[in-house]
C-alpha cells in the first residue's frame, strides 16, 4: 500500500522561511479578495475562468474606455497651450531668483535668461481657447478637449516621473493605471487583451516596460504591447507544422499540467498562467484582423494620415530624433489602431510617442526646429482620432488623455550653451505647472481649465496634482478611487496613495 502523501504538509516542509516571507503577503492578499468576493455573492474564480471578463462598476460610469496619449520627454506648454506674452518683454533677460532660489532643476545652471515662447497662438472655437500655431487640426476640433494648464508634480527626472504619473509612485513595483483599470473592469473582448501599448518615436520611455506592468497585481492584467507593423505580437504565430488542432491539444495538456501544479502549490500566477495561454491561442485569430489598418477606407486613412505597411527609419535607430519627418505617419497609424481597438472591446489602449524632451543641447532636440516636426506627427492624428470616435458614436464612452509627464521652464536651458542660437533652443524640466487635456466621456469640452501666473512658472487657480488627476480617470471610468483598492503586503493599496489628496476634478465633468 502506498503511503498518503498530504501535498499541504509537503508544501510547507518545501518553504524557506525567507520564501514565506516573501510570498505571504499575496496570500493575505488573495485571502482578502477571496472574502471581498465571497462578500459580494461573486463566484469563486475557476483555473479556466476568464479573469478579463468584463466587471460592473462600482459607480455610475460616464465612460467605458481609455486611450491614454503620452507625449514621452514632455512636451512644452509654453508653446503649445499656455499663452504668455509678458515672455515676450522679457526675452533674454536673466530669470530672477524667486525662479532659482530653493529650486532644483536637471541641468540649468547658475542664471538663465528668459526664454519667449517661440510660436503664435490665436484664440479658437466657441470657448475662445488659445492654442498654438502648431497645432492647427487640433484648434479645429479643441472645443471638445479640456484644457488643464496647471498640472504639477513633485518629480523632475523623467522615469519617475513618468512611474509616479502611470503607477502613482516614482519607484518600481507598483501597477499601472491600465492595470488597474483592467483589473478593476475586465475587458469586454474575451479574444483580446484588456490594456494594450503601442509605441512610437523609435525609442521606449525611460520608464521602461514598468509604465504597463501589473506591479502586485496578477500578471494577466499587465499591458500588452503590440507592434504598428509585421507581426502585431512576437511570437504569437504557431511555428510551421502546428495547426489550430495540435495547439490546442497542446493547450489542453499544459492547463492540466498547470492545474495540477496549482492544486499542489496553491500559486495564483498559475491561474494567470493558464489565462494567458488561452488568450493567446483566441488571439491568434482575433488580434491580426483587428490589427490590420488597411482594412480602412482611403477617406479614413486620410483623415488620421495613417499609412498600413509603414515602418520609419527613425524605429530602432540609435537616435531617432536626428531621423524625425514630420510626415511620418506611425503616431497616426497607431491613433487608428487605438480606434480599432476601442471598438472591439479593449479596455484601455495606452500610446506612447518618445522624443519630446526638448533641451536644445544638440541636434534634434530642439524647440524652434524639432518640436514642429514632432506636433505636425501627431496634430493631425489626434484630430483625426477625435473626429472618427464622435462620428462613430464612441467619443461619449471613450475618455482621451493627452499630456507628458511634466512641463518646460520658462528660462532657456544653459548648460551647454547659454547663447540663444537656431537649432539649439531648450527648455529644461519644470515640475511646478504644465498643461494636459482631456476629452470625450464625462469631461466637458471647450473648457480652459486652472491659470498659471504671467510667466507660467507656478499655478495661481485651480491647481491640478497627478493623484487628482489619477481619481479623476477612475471615477470617470465607474471606479470610487478611495475604495477602489487590493490587499497586498497587509495593506489596502491605492492607485492615488494613502492620503486624502486625490481628489476627482468635479469642475472638469461635464
Amino acid at each position: 500500500m502506498t503511503d498518503f502523501i498530504d501535498p499541504v504538509r509537503e508544501r510547507a516542509e518545501l518553504l524557506t522561511r525567507r520564501h514565506l516571507l516573501q510570498t505571504g503577503g499575496l496570500g493575505l492578499g488573495a485571502m482578502a479578495l477571496q472574502a471581498l468576493l465571497a462578500r459580494d455573492g461573486a463566484a469563486a474564480p475557476t483555473p479556466r475562468a476568464n479573469p478579463l471578463a468584463a466587471k460592473a462598476a462600482m459607480i455610475a460610469p460616464r465612460a467605458k474606455h481609455v486611450i491614454y496619449l503620452h507625449m514621452a520627454g514632455s512636451p512644452s506648454q509654453l508653446e503649445l497651450f499656455d499663452y504668455k506674452p509678458e515672455l515676450q518683454k522679457l526675452h533674454l533677460q536673466s530669470a530672477p531668483q524667486s525662479f532659482l532660489e530653493g529650486k532644483r532643476f536637471a541641468f540649468i545652471k547658475g542664471v538663465p535668461k528668459i526664454c519667449a515662447g517661440q510660436f503664435a497662438f490665436a484664440r479658437h472655437g466657441q470657448s475662445g481657447q488659445y492654442i498654438s500655431e502648431l497645432l492647427p487640426h487640433f484648434a479645429r476640433i479643441c472645443d471638445q478637449a479640456c484644457v488643464i494648464r496647471t498640472v504639477h508634480t513633485d518629480q523632475f527626472n523623467h522615469a519617475p516621473a513618468q512611474l509616479f504619473l502611470q503607477t502613482g509612485t516614482p519607484r518600481l513595483g507598483n501597477p499601472s493605471l491600465g492595470a488597474w483599470v483592467t483589473y478593476g473592469l475586465g475587458s469586454f473582448n474575451e479574444n483580446l487583451p484588456g490594456f494594450v501599448v503601442l509605441l512610437s518615436g523609435g525609442k521606449t520611455p525611460d520608464g521602461g516596460k514598468s509604465l504597463w506592468g501589473s506591479g502586485f497585481l496578477p500578471s494577466v492584467y499587465q499591458g500588452v504591447q503590440c507592434r504598428t507593423a509585421g507581426d502585431p505580437v512576437l511570437y504569437l504565430g504557431d511555428p510551421a507544422g502546428i495547426d489550430r488542432t495540435l495547439r490546442r491539444k497542446m493547450l489542453d495538456t499544459l492547463a492540466e499540467l498547470n492545474q495540477s501544479e496549482y492544486q499542489r502549490s496553491g500559486d495564483a500566477e498559475t491561474l494567470t498562467r493558464i489565462s494567458q495561454y488561452e488568450l493567446a491561442y483566441r488571439m491568434q485569430t482575433s488580434v491580426p484582423e483587428v490589427m490590420d489598418i488597411s482594412r480602412e477606407p482611403q477617406h479614413v486613412l486620410d483623415l488620421y494620415g495613417a499609412r498600413p505597411g509603414f515602418v520609419s527609419q527613425a524605429e530602432g535607430a540609435d537616435d531617432p530624433r536626428v531621423l524625425y519627418k514630420g510626415d511620418d505617419p506611425t503616431f497616426a497609424n497607431n491613433c487608428l489602431l487605438a480606434r480599432r481597438l476601442v471598438e472591439n472591446g479593449v479596455r484601455f489602449v495606452q500610446l506612447y510617442d518618445w522624443g519630446w524632451d526638448h533641451h536644445g543641447s544638440s541636434p534634434g532636440e530642439s524647440i524652434d526646429e524639432t518640436l514642429p516636426i514632432k506636433c505636425q506627427q501627431i496634430d493631425r492624428a489626434i484630430a483625426g482620432l477625435i473626429t472618427d470616435l464622435d462620428q462613430r458614436g464612441l467619443l461619449s464612452q471613450t475618455l482621451i488623455v493627452w499630456g507628458g509627464e511634466f512641463g518646460r521652464t520658462p528660462m532657456m536651458q544653459n548648460n551647454v550653451r547659454d547663447e540663444f542660437k537656431k537649432g539649439f533652443v531648450g527648455r529644461d524640466h519644470h515640475p511646478f505647472a504644465y498643461s494636459m487635456w482631456l476629452a470625450g466621456g464625462g469631461i466637458k469640452g471647450g473648457l480652459a481649465y486652472g491659470q498659471t501666473d504671467e510667466f507660467g512658472y507656478y499655478p495661481v487657480e485651480n491647481p491640478v496634482s497627478i493623484r487628482q488627476l489619477q481619481a479623476t480617470v477612475l471615477h470617470v471610468m465607474g471606479l470610487d478611487p478611495e475604495r477602489f483598492h487590493f490587499t497586498y503586503q497587509g495593506l489596502d493599496q491605492r492607485l492615488i496613495g494613502p492620503t486624502d489628496e486625490g481628489q476627482v476634478l468635479q469642475g472638469i465633468l461635464a
